[in-house]
């Protein structure tokens, strides 16, 4: 199988309309939380026409096909994707925890800054 293809069922986003979470072919059944599989050249060929929705010519399609090394180039991508990181130099506000007593007063709330009240003026005025 040195010509194999890797496979997988898109990530579950109903937003995007990639709603499948399993499908079966040919006695192989593939599972969306299970990432990639190796699959042959014939079985990779027909995956890559398989639609979210099988009746709707337009819907997404349901599988990634790729080579190893595309493969690894999106799991790469999608991983620095998902990183969310705050370095110890940007500009973050404090997180301000309620008092003891459970009441917040307006005096306890830190003064907004003129970025927070653009964006407000922009929120009031949809």
């Amino acid at each position: 199988m040195g010509d194999a293809m890797l496979v997988r069922l898109k990530p579950f986003d109903p937003r995007r309309g990639q709603v499948l979470r399993r499908y079966t072919y040919r006695g192989v059944k593939f599972h969306e939380e299970r990432g990639w599989y190796r699959v042959e050249p014939a079985v990779a060929a027909y995956l890559k026409t398989v639609r979210q929705v099988a009746s709707d010519p337009h819907a997404p399609l349901a599988f990634d096909v790729l080579t190893a090394k595309q493969a690894q180039a999106l799991d790469d991508q999608e991983s620095a994707d998902a990183k969310v990181r705050r370095g110890a130099a940007d500009a973050t506000r404090v997180a301000q925890a309620r008092p003891a007593d459970g009441v917040l007063k307006t005096s306890d709330l830190a003064p907004a800054d003129a970025e927070d009240e653009t964006k407000a003026a922009r929120k009031r005025g949809r």
